[in-house]
């Protein structure tokens, strides 16, 4: 099935007032400026939509290890999520400022949960005003409802296995991040810098079109005929955000096997004993 819904069809779905069970949720962030997101959807958004926060809701609390951005607790983003009108049978539509990697990012978490019915809304928030859309700025007051997870753990994969996986290269593992970062020539965010051994990049704005549009199921076959649809692929990044467009867009290909390594090279880096990597493999 396809996880993308565009413009029109969104369009339709508010128009459709028997379609109640649509809950739209906006997640633009800034890395920068953690505060970006939420001040730009207090300036307007699109009609009924909620706003989730990268920090403080799409991600748990920082520890040592783990990574930057791990996973939040399952009861309390169940929670969460339940207060923003979303239970099973609720379809969700995410949307970032344009395609960026936030709504992937809950698109994955939701399915991670157990919920099988999110899209991303192709080209985002920008796509919607350049059409002509109305934004508006007021909060919308939402029913809540009950989310019961049924969480999927083969999605995810811990340190131990990407330690394993160094000696048995049984998976093949994705780094997802620039191919400057990747070769450890510039590191913004972290202490160190190049990537896990191993890893091969798979940067993942290459997904998108010139146009920033998602590339179709076809485009995303030629971007990935170097991996086999049999084998188990590990995607990673810096802190399991950005390796979510790529996940995506993998599941769009027909990849089935496909599983998350939420801490990232962050959290790898937090492990002093572990190696570092700074050439093409």
């Amino acid at each position: 099935m396809s996880y993308l819904i565009r413009v029109d069809g969104l369009k339709n779905k508010l128009q459709n007032k028997h379609d109640d069970r649509v809950v739209i949720v906006d997640v633009r962030f800034d890395l920068s400026d953690p505060n970006a997101g939420r001040a730009a959807y207090e300036q307007g958004h699109i009609t009924g939509a909620v706003y989730l926060d990268l920090n403080k809701d799409l991600s748990g609390q920082v520890q040592k290890h783990g990574g930057k951005h791990p996973l939040p607790d399952v009861d309390t983003f169940a929670e969460k999520i339940g207060n923003c009108g979303i239970d099973q049978k609720t379809t969700v539509i995410v949307y970032d400022q344009n395609n960026d990697m936030f709504a992937a990012r809950l698109w994955w978490l939701l399915e991670y949960m157990g919920h099988e019915k999110t899209y991303l809304l192709d080209g985002g928030f920008d796509r919607w005003v350049e059409q002509g859309n109305k934004v508006e700025t007021s909060i919308p007051i939402v029913e809540k409802r009950h989310f019961k997870p049924n969480v999927k753990n083969d999605r995810v994969v811990s340190i131990e296995r990407i330690r394993e996986n160094l000696q048995s290269k049984e998976a093949i593992l994705i780094d997802s991040r620039a191919k400057e970062r990747y070769l450890g020539k510039v590191e913004p965010l972290y202490s160190k810098a190049g990537h896990i051994p191993g890893a091969k990049n798979f940067f993942w704005k290459d997904v998108l079109r010139e146009d920033g549009s998602w590339k179709t199921k076809e485009e995303l076959n030629d971007r990935f005929a170097g991996l086999s649809k049999d084998a188990e692929i590990i995607v990673s990044c810096g802190s399991g955000v950005s390796a979510c467009p790529n996940i995506f867009a993998l599941k769009r290909a027909g990849f089935n096997r496909v599983k998350l390594y939420p801490g990232s090279f962050s959290d790898w880096i937090s492990y002093d004993e572990n190696k570092i990597e700074t050439k093409e493999e």
